[in-house]
């Protein structure tokens, strides 16, 4: 492992002095991947000579140890040492960990209202103000490329983009079926009511990653309509796009420009089609997917806001670490909750890793 990240921090040094070259800035996507490398190489490098720091000093630590006088204080100094050790070696191992390819890469989020009629409606129309939000907390953009809405707000289902640097490995976990424990604006009695979404996360795909034969696409125009039926504009400016091989369907209405939402059905529809080749590809993604989206019904949940209790809870996580400040997730503040999936993730694999060894 040594030689690695020997290896790892040369890389570093190079990039950096690329980096330093006033050339590399006449070449965007250059300077941009090479920032990006710079970016993930650092952490490992930092922990690494923090590390052989450690090592130095449980060293000297074992040398005083022959030292009367310094014994006591020796002692103390290895027990800290070697804490401090199992720390960063556990840090680096997690570092090390493969990463997913398509972590940088932006995506296209579907929300879908399941059951509880309106009230499914108007919390998936909840969830895309939340996501919206957190967009906008990471420095992302977040577009509408089509929606269903209904006459109360809701939202039968909307498909959007959302780019920025990181977006896949942040929002990649919010795949599932979400549900929410409320008393609904629509219920007179007073009752709590159990309603459901379905969130689906895509990487976008890139043209270079996925080649499309035009004789495969069926493409449609019609007028864009708004709720009950309204229309937005009298021109066919809106796009239905067949991909007639898989019978997979894309729709984008939100721009007033026929081009423009023919562009982006196009990128929609090369992510979908995209993670379905990947999923043909890695069967275990394919069936974990699967089970996260699920049907839109309660019973496969994997997180329920609980607004009488003012409580998010992710059935991911186990113990005090699943449970979390409705009022601040549902208004955008979705860190804390990511980064302890984040978190569980890495720990899985690391086990598998142990277990793999063993």
């Amino acid at each position: 492992m040594e030689d690695r990240l020997n290896q790892i921090a040369e890389r570093l040094r190079q990039v950096e002095r690329e980096l330093a070259d006033p050339a590399v800035y006449s070449d965007q996507q250059r300077l941009k991947n090479l920032s990006r490398e710079q970016k993930e190489l650092t952490p490992v490098v930092e922990t690494f000579t923090a590390l052989q720091r450690t090592e130095q000093a449980i060293a000297e630590a074992r040398e005083m140890l022959s030292d009367p006088e310094l014994r006591e204080l020796a002692q103390e100094e290895l027990t800290r040492t070697k804490e401090q050790r199992e720390r960063l070696a556990e840090e680096l191992k997690r570092l090390l960990l493969p990463r997913d390819p398509n972590d940088e890469k932006s995506v296209v989020l579907e929300i879908r209202g399941g059951v509880g009629g309106e009230e499914g409606a108007l919390f998936a129309a909840d969830l895309l103000r939340m996501y919206t939000m957190y967009a906008e907390r990471r420095g992302w953009q977040l577009e509408i490329v089509s929606q269903n809405v209904t006459e109360l707000g809701g939202v039968k289902e909307v498909c959007a983009t959302v780019e920025g640097d990181g977006a896949w490995s942040r929002l990649k976990f919010e795949a599932g079926t979400q549900r929410v424990q409320r008393v609904p604006e629509t219920e007179s009695g007073g009752r709590i009511q159990t309603s459901a979404a379905t969130v689906a996360v895509m990487p976008e795909a890139e043209e270079t990653e996925l080649s499309i034969d035009p004789k495969d696409l069926q493409i449609d125009t019609f007028r864009s309509s708004g709720a009950g039926g309204q229309h937005v504009n009298k021109t066919e400016s809106a796009i239905r796009i067949t991909h007639l091989p898989t019978g997979t369907v894309v729709e984008c209405q939100d721009e007033r420009s026929q081009y423009k939402n023919k562009d982006r059905a196009m990128k929609i529809l090369r992510s979908k089609l995209y993670e379905a080749e990947q999923a043909r590809q890695n069967a275990e993604i394919a069936a974990t997917r699967r089970s996260q989206v699920g049907t839109g019904d309660r019973s496969g949940k994997i997180r329920t806001y609980n607004f009488p209790q003012n409580r998010v809870t992710d059935h991911r996580l186990t113990g005090d670490s699943k449970n979390f400040n409705l009022a601040a997730v549902i208004n955008g503040d979705l860190d804390a909750l990511i980064d302890a999936l984040t978190l569980a993730d890495q720990t899985r694999r690391l086990q598998e890793g142990y277990e793999k060894e063993e």
